[in-house]
């Protein structure tokens, strides 16, 4: 016969001495109180393992913090959870260790990880701007949150305020960037589901909008306001190179003196420095030598050709074109990196091969099947096209109209 065991009473938990030796006092149903030498109560569940069958004991709680009543409910629901063959004090410690993960992947920890694997994907200047849009946008509004814990809602609010800002385009980059870190986070397990998969659709739309250029009948115009232009040599210069290169703002900005190869006259940007993360060649001309001779004598000392006015040994900022063209008078006409599609626009209409044209703005042509078997870079035409694209510009300051002239050239 099983020997019955008296229920505890809150008067004897209370009166109960501590002695030389630990002892227990025991409730019942597993359930029992330990008195220590220091005089420290604490409940402990006696039990079977499921599997193994051997005595386990499950700390409970410390008395009086742990009242009887709550200890019992606590011996319930780990009998409970016997019955169906798990073990209280794993199933305990696994709850345990699921909210030290959820407190430790805050938002900005998870996006700290990702930002890591971005840094080895993204060229530095598109790193950094990932990483400042995070830090100036976003981990102030949850950054410090269990990722577990964000909702589309409370992102979409806090949002609110860029919206109406006009920022669409930092919008647009922070859904973008918010989607892919979620994303990382389910992929690693850390969540279940993307939260913010679909905030994007509840913000107005950024338009995407071209780069505006003149049009072509408009260039000697163009070249007459950047000759008066009230700018230091250095940005006029800096424009015509631009113009005549057909390269992006960032490119001419950054153009190194050991960069030209006057041997074959031309001008070699790094791979790093490229969209395409290519080396390009750019054919040098007449004209484009003449600019370096004059703006030699300026920055001949400076390892770039368009040095900074502040600091010779650093490079002219890359929005100076597109502000000294601002200044000009053409906001919404003519934009630094629309000088690319003006001379694109010359190509198509002198009639040049589709291809050549598109290698002179260093763009990819084709789809990844067709550009991993075609590794041509279309010098020998690029020379020409740029020998006369140069000589355009130069006629077109003059005021030289030469529509009909360079027709050989459409074959190229």
């Amino acid at each position: 016969m099983a020997i019955q065991t008296t229920p505890l009473t809150d008067t004897q938990i209370k009166n109960a001495k501590p002695s030389a030796k630990e002892y227990n006092l025991n409730d019942g149903n597993g359930l029992a109180l330990r008195i220590k030498p220091t005089g420290s109560k604490l409940w402990l569940f006696n039990y079977y393992h499921p599997i193994t069958r051997k005595r386990n004991n499950l700390s409970l709680g410390k008395y009086p913090d742990l009242s009887l009543a709550k200890a019992r409910a606590r011996v319930l629901h780990a009998r409970e959870l016997l019955i169906d063959g798990i073990d209280p004090k794993e199933h305990r410690d696994n709850e345990l260790k699921a909210k030290q993960a959820i407190s430790s992947h805050s938002f900005e920890m998870v996006a700290s990880e990702w930002l890591q694997l971005k840094a080895s994907e993204v060229k530095d200047g598109t790193y950094k701007t990932i990483s400042n849009t995070l830090i100036n946008h976003i981990f102030p509004i949850i950054g410090k949150q269990p990722i577990t814990a964000i909702t589309a809602p409370q992102v979409i609010t806090a949002l609110r305020p860029i919206e109406a800002k006009g920022n669409l385009e930092v919008i647009a980059r922070v859904c973008q960037y918010l989607n892919q870190i979620m994303r990382y986070a389910v992929n690693h397990g850390i969540i279940q589901s993307n939260p913010l998969a679909g905030i994007k659709e509840v913000f107005m739309a950024n338009k995407a909008t071209n780069n505006p250029h003149v049009k072509p009948e408009e260039l000697p115009e163009l070249l007459q306001a950047i000759s008066n232009a009230n700018i230091k040599k250095v940005t006029r210069s800096l424009i015509l190179w631009q113009l005549h290169t057909m390269t992006r703002p960032a490119e001419t900005a950054l153009a190194k003196w050991s960069e030209i190869d006057l041997e074959n006259n031309l001008w070699i940007i790094p791979a790093e420095r490229m969209k395409t993360g290519i080396n390009h060649q750019v054919p040098l001309t007449n004209e484009t030598l003449e600019i370096l001779e004059e703006i030699k004598p300026i920055s001949g000392q400076s390892p770039y050709i368009f040095p900074a006015d502040r600091n010779p040994k650093s490079h002219a900022n890359k929005a100076s074109a597109n502000m000294a063209l601002k200044r000009m008078g053409y906001q919404g006409k003519q934009t630094a990196h629309g000088l690319r599609g003006l001379a694109r626009t010359m190509l198509s209409d002198q009639g040049f091969s589709y291809e050549a044209s598109e290698a002179c703005l260093s763009h990819k042509v084709g789809n990844s099947v067709s550009q991993s078997y075609n590794h041509s870079t279309y010098l020998n035409q690029r020379i020409k096209i740029m020998a006369w694209w140069s000589h355009h510009i130069n006629e077109s300051a003059h005021g030289v109209n030469h529509g009909q002239g360079f027709r050989t050239l459409k074959a190229v």
